[in-house]
């Protein structure tokens, strides 16, 4: 983004650049690879400053912890990490069922859902979000969420990554990435609640498009061949073709009420 932003007048030399990250090894990692730009660092979404904010959010909120409900007729009953028995006296690390209760949260989905169905829930999402849409409702600027997950939550998405491979999430804990997928409704609603605009959700390769993707391809492109044409090539297909990225993952923009839409989110 730096990179590209250089090409803008003015813009990389009065924008003030902040990132939420907790980990003193991923903070000297980040300040290496911005160099020679000079970044502010926090370790939490909340001590953004009060100014005005243009926020990136890609691949952030699929990280946060989720919890995951199964219906039972009119209730729910949390899926659990527990002890299970194993091979042997041996016991493991696996998955249980919580007793079944009301949920009062999720009694709107009693509307949309069926026995057996699970929902997921991300409640550290919420704080995070209403943090930065009353930042942009209060003090003006833009967010964009880029993830993966769909409209509204259903399913077990819940998934383990090591090496870019799924594993099993009780295999090695704690040497994986533990992801699920974003329920943007309730990013949307949260945004709405702190008096923000949100919306629409747009598939990332629809986003793209809009914004001109294919034809800055095709510009990159006619300076390249060989390996170096067929990878821009795959580039470009992995971001934008509905088989891959282009229709997992989903956008959604949040700017202050009275501000037009966000570029690429309305044909």
């Amino acid at each position: 983004m730096l990179r590209a932003t250089a090409r803008v007048p003015g813009f990389v030399d009065g924008a003030d650049i902040h990132l939420v990250e907790a980990s003193p090894v991923l903070r000297r990692a980040q300040a290496s690879t911005i160099a020679p730009h000079v970044a502010n660092w926090h370790p939490s979404v909340a001590d953004l400053p009060d100014l005005p904010l243009f926020v990136v959010a890609n691949e952030f909120f699929d990280a946060l912890p989720i919890r995951q409900f199964q219906r039972h007729g009119a209730g729910w009953a949390e899926r659990q990490v527990a002890l299970v028995p194993g091979a042997g006296s041996a016991a493991t690390l696996g998955f249980s069922l919580g007793a079944v209760t009301a949920f009062g949260a999720l009694v709107h989905r009693l509307q949309d859902t069926a026995d057996g169905d699970i929902v997921e829930t991300c409640a550290p999402a919420q704080p995070i979000m209403d943090r930065i849409a009353a930042g942009i409702a209060t003090h003006g600027g833009a967010a964009l969420i880029v993830d993966y997950g769909n409209w509204r939550s259903r399913g077990d998405t819940f998934q383990a990554v090591q090496g870019h491979v799924p594993v099993d999430p009780f295999a090695a804990p704690g040497h994986a990435d533990l992801t699920a997928h974003v329920d943007f409704e309730a990013l949307a609603r949260t945004a709405d609640q702190a008096g923000a605009a949100a919306g629409p959700v747009v598939p990332q390769g629809v986003f793209l498009e809009r914004l001109g993707i294919t034809a800055r391809a095709a510009r990159l492109a006619a300076g390249l061949s060989g390996g170096a044409l067929d990878a821009h090539v795959a580039a470009h297909r992995r971001l934008t073709h509905p088989e891959e990225m282009g229709s997992l993952f989903k956008c959604l923009a949040i700017t202050p009420a009275t501000a037009p839409p966000f570029p690429g989110m309305n044909p």
